[in-house]
């Protein structure tokens, strides 16, 4: 994907990095095996490297929810961390490798957690309650990956280096609906419930908590879940739990 700054490579006195002749030249070697590798080579090895590394994705993180990932270049990265843009090549060969990683991160913490959810079975309610708690959860640890996921997903759809994001989000409405379904069957749900309805209903509603949610508000991350939780299996009806609905006033 070309990026803003491309239209400064032909600045006089700006030297080129190695990042931009080959994204130039051909495509570039994808993925966070390759950043590792060349990581790996810079002389900034072990935790201290690794640290710096896991730095740099935070920050980049943070910009690309705040200013969206196709608005953020390489040298504003660099320019937040107080480096040059060729010395942030020497962690990573695009801003795409960032993204990689920032978005392989969350999925590889988050799928297996919902993938042994539904292996372990137990009621669909129960399961379906644990799922929703999981992804609560991630706000915490995730929540820059997920804004941008948001934001840039149709994008990043659009990209063969990216092509696992369709896979996980495929995957997860899988799962899912495979508990919504069960508790159909069971009896726990209504019958004339529409399961990837229902999915996508529960999917957007915490997903879009993740835009306004900030840690150390007034409810804690199992509070808000429990909330959520509440509405969404119980809705906002009274006559839910009191079999009685109350008169309005007047």
């Amino acid at each position: 994907m070309a990026s803003k700054e491309n239209g400064r490579r032909g600045q006089p006195g700006r030297a080129e990095t190695a990042g931009t002749v080959r994204q130039r030249s051909g495509p570039v070697e994808q993925g966070p095996a390759h950043d590792r590798r060349r990581s790996a080579g810079d002389g900034t090895d072990g935790r201290a490297g690794s640290e710096r590394r896991a730095a740099l994705v935070q920050l980049a993180a943070d910009m690309f929810a705040e200013r969206g990932f196709r608005a953020t270049t390489v040298r504003d990265i660099a320019e937040a961390a107080g480096m040059l843009s060729g010395s942030l090549y020497h962690h990573f060969d695009s801003k795409e490798s960032i993204m990689d990683e920032l978005l392989r991160a969350y999925i590889d913490d988050l799928l297996p957690e919902y993938r042994r959810l539904v292996e372990e079975g137990g009621p669909a309610r129960e399961v379906l309650s644990q799922l929703v708690a999981t992804a609560f959860a991630s706000f915490e640890r995730h929540r820059p990956a997920i804004l941008v996921w948001q934001s840039e997903g149709m994008h990043l759809r659009e990209l063969p280096r990216f092509a696992y994001v369709a896979g996980a989000e495929a995957e997860t409405e899988q799962l899912w609906t495979q508990v919504i379904r069960r508790g159909i069957q069971s009896g726990e749900f209504r019958k004339d419930l529409d399961a990837k309805l229902a999915y996508r209903f529960i999917r957007d509603v915490v997903w879009m908590a993740a835009r306004w949610y900030r840690p150390g508000g007034r409810l804690t991350v199992p509070q808000l879940a429990a909330q959520y939780l509440t509405i969404m299996l119980d809705g906002i009806d009274s006559t839910a739990m009191t079999g009685k609905r109350g008169k309005a006033s007047a």
